[in-house]
C-alpha cells in the first residue's frame, strides 16, 4: 500500500496570475521579488558581521537589481531570439519580462556590475561585498525558480516519478504533446540552491573565507549542479547542442574552470580574511557595526 501511496504527481498552478481589481499579480514577480528581498537580508546580515555597515548592501542592491533585470533578459532574448524575432513574431513581447524569461548569466554578470559600481561610490571593497552576498544570491535563485512552476516553464524530459510535474497541454513541448508529467527541474534547482547555500555558510564560518573565495564557491557549486539540471530540460534555446551540449552547459562548464581557478589563486595569495572592508575609513558619525566574537551565529 505504501508505494501506492507514494505514486503521485506535483500539480501545475491552473493561474499564474490573480487581480486585484485592474491590477495584476503575477505569481513569477513575486517570485522573483520574494528573491531580492531574501538576498538583500541575508546579505546585510554577512556584511554587518564583517565589519560592514548596516545599510551598505540595500545601497548597492539599488544598482544591483535593474542591472541584473536588464541583464537577465537580454542574455535570454539573445539567446531565445527567434521567440522575439522571427517570422511572425512580434519583437515587443521581447519586453514583456512578466511572462518570464531572465538568464541567470546575464543576470550575475550585470548585476555583479552594479555592485562595482555601488561599492566604488561607498568606498567598499569588492571582494569582501561579493563574498557577503553571494550566498543570498543562491536563496534568491532558489526562490525564484518558483515563478517557471507559475509559468509551467523550463521543465525537464518525460517522467512518471512519483514526484513528476504535471503540465498543461498548452504548455507541452511539440516533441510530447500527448505526454502529461515532466521532471520538476524548477524544484531541482530550488533544493540544489538551498543544499550550496547551507554549505557555503557552514565552509565560511569554519574556514573563514576571504578575498573572494566565498563568490567562487558560489559560481562552483551553482554551475556544479547547472550541469545535470540543463541536460535534463527539453526546452528549445537558439544557441544548443554545440559538441553535443547544450551552451548552457557550456557556460557552467567554463565558469566551474575559471571560478576554481580563482578560488585556489587566491588562497595561495591571500589565505584568511580581509581586516577591512572599506577603501578608506568611514566618516567618524558612520561608524561600521561592530564585529560579533561569534562568527558562527552571526551570519545568515
Amino acid at each position: 500500500m505504501l508505494p501506492e501511496i507514494l505514486v503521485h504527481s506535483i500539480p501545475s498552478p491552473s493561474e499564474g496570475t490573480w487581480y486585484l481589481g485592474p491590477l495584476p499579480i503575477r505569481g513569477y514577480a513575486l517570485s522573483i521579488i520574494a528573491g531580492i528581498v531574501a538576498a538583500i537580508w541575508i546579505g546585510e546580515r554577512r556584511w554587518q558581521a564583517r565589519g560592514g555597515r548596516a545599510g551598505d548592501v540595500s545601497d548597492l542592491a539599488i544598482w544591483a537589481v535593474p542591472f541584473g533585470l536588464v541583464g537577465g533578459r537580454l542574455y535570454h532574448v539573445l539567446t531565445d531570439w527567434e521567440l522575439y524575432f522571427g517570422e511572425g513574431r512580434n519583437p515587443v513581447t521581447a519586453l514583456y519580462i512578466w511572462r518570464g524569461g531572465l538568464g541567470i548569466w546575464g543576470a550575475i554578470a550585470l548585476g555583479a556590475l552594479g555592485v562595482v559600481i555601488g561599492a566604488r561610490l561607498r568606498h567598499i571593497k569588492l571582494l569582501p561585498m561579493l563574498d557577503a552576498i553571494a550566498p543570498g544570491v543562491l536563496v534568491a535563485q532558489a526562490l525564484g525558480r518558483w515563478g517557471n512552476w507559475f509559468n509551467q516553464e523550463l521543465f525537464g524530459r518525460p517522467t512518471d516519478l512519483p514526484w513528476a510535474l504535471e503540465i498543461d497541454p498548452a504548455h507541452r513541448p511539440d516533441a510530447y504533446p500527448d505526454v502529461a508529467t515532466y521532471h520538476p527541474t524548477f524544484l531541482y534547482e530550488f533544493l540544489w540552491c538551498l543544499a550550496a547555500f547551507a554549505v557555503i555558510v557552514w565552509l565560511d564560518r569554519r574556514y573563514r573565507l576571504g578575498y573572494g573565495r566565498v563568490a567562487a564557491l558560489y559560481v562552483m557549486l551553482y554551475t556544479l549542479g547547472r550541469v545535470w539540471i540543463e541536460n535534463l530540460r527539453v526546452d528549445e534555446v537558439q544557441l544548443v547542442d554545440v559538441g553535443g551540449l547544450r551552451f548552457n552547459v557550456w557556460t557552467s562548464i567554463v565558469l566551474f574552470v575559471a571560478a576554481a581557478a580563482f578560488f585556489a589563486w587566491s588562497q595561495a595569495r591571500h589565505p584568511g580574511r580581509e581586516e577591512t572592508v572599506y577603501t578608506r575609513e568611514p566618516d567618524a558619525d558612520d561608524e561600521p557595526a561592530p564585529r560579533s566574537s561569534t562568527p558562527e551565529t552571526s551570519e545568515g
